[in-house]
């Protein structure tokens, strides 16, 4: 078994993490890795559960707040193992989310009387199927171990608060018609030409922006497939668009789907997939201490990450941890040295008023 070294700097210790293979429904032997380290530590209540390895420390503090990051990676691309180049470390992992596990680590090794309360959560299976996300199974398990006055969400950020989260959804916009020779198309219906009505109303879509928390959010409206035909003579009776709609955190699914559903009045959806938004929850006393001693800077979030599940636990909750979110899943993923020892020396600071600098 690898055994990580919590003395090493959060550079090394995340060159560590990438270099134990962990692409999803892989991950016992980094929650191992992860187990041992944090049993090591004195200060901390460690349980675990599946791969998701949870450490708390037990204070009697008047505030908690809950820092989480998942172990799984996307499938290895040739980009393993980790390597240094310059003010870059380079492999699987580091920037989605390694790098943040590190930081996590290395806090929770080096800070034994924080200002608040910490539940660590290291969890697994984040990057496939929801049923397999170690914090929804944490949150049907263990929900007590979630709860928190604050959650950080490590996910990559740029080193800047990403807030909230979007919501997401999808539906299959269906179009049908009645099957005809193609040499005699006047007597049937052709169902992919009905769809051009569909591909139009996406066209003519007008994006709503919201500004939530003094945070402007940027809804879409999208085709993401299509579906449709028979054969090369024949002309098709469906047509199925897929639609995936990223909804504002003001709206719940329920408005979100209704939403949906009225825009294109008149045709047969189905919906397929839903997930909540995350308000910001910026006006919480913790999360305004904590984007200060961060800098102040703050930036909406417009995908989905998994701070929607503290929103459902109540807890409000922020992306924050180092590296490019647009580098998550590429073959050149990395991340910057300085990310990774900026977001620990906020992160320390803001856990000790700056007292273990």
């Amino acid at each position: 078994m690898t055994i990580l070294d919590l003395s090493v700097d959060a550079v090394t210790l995340t060159a560590q993490l990438v270099d134990i293979e962990s692409v999803s429904r892989n991950e016992q032997a980094i929650a191992d890795a992860v187990e041992t380290a944090l049993r090591t530590l004195d200060h901390l209540a460690v349980t675990r559960h599946g791969n998701t390895v949870v450490a708390r420390t037990e204070l009697g503090r008047g505030e908690r707040v809950v820092i989480a990051g998942h172990l799984d990676t996307v499938p290895v691309n040739a980009n393993l193992p980790a390597r240094l180049d310059g003010p870059l470390l380079h492999g699987l992992g580091t920037c989605d989310m390694k790098g943040g596990d590190a930081v996590m680590l290395r806090l929770a090794a080096t800070v034994s009387e924080p200002n608040r309360d910490i539940t660590f959560i290291f969890y697994e299976a984040e990057e496939i199927e929801e049923e397999f996300n170690g914090l929804k199974l944490l949150a049907q398990s263990h929900p007590e171990l979630m709860t928190a006055d604050f959650a950080i969400l490590m996910e990559p950020s740029g080193a800047v608060v990403e807030a909230g989260c979007q919501g997401t959804l999808r539906v299959d916009v269906r179009t049908t018609g009645e099957r005809a020779h193609s040499a005699r198309s006047w007597k049937g219906v052709n169902a992919i030409h009905a769809a051009a009505d569909v591909l139009r109303l996406l066209n003519d879509y007008d994006a709503r922006r919201p500004v939530i928390d003094g945070l402007e959010y940027h809804e879409g409206l999208n085709a993401v497939a299509i579906h449709g035909g028979v054969a090369g003579n024949v002309l098709p009776d469906e047509c199925v668009v897929e639609v995936n709609f990223r909804f504002a955190p003001d709206r719940s699914e329920a408005e979100a789907e209704a939403f949906v559903r009225d825009y294109f009045k008149g045709y047969d959806v189905t919906l397929t997939d839903s997930a909540p938004g995350a308000l910001p929850g910026l006006d919480r006393p913790a999360a305004k201490a904590f984007i200060e001693a961060v800098g102040g800077e703050v930036n909406p979030k417009f995908g989905w990450t998994d701070v929607a599940r503290f929103t459902g636990l109540g807890v409000p909750a922020v992306n924050f941890g180092p590296g490019d979110p647009m580098l998550a899943h590429k073959q050149e993923e990395h991340v910057p040295i300085e990310h990774i020892e900026r977001c620990e020396t906020q992160l320390r600071d803001w856990l000790t008023d700056g007292a273990a600098r």
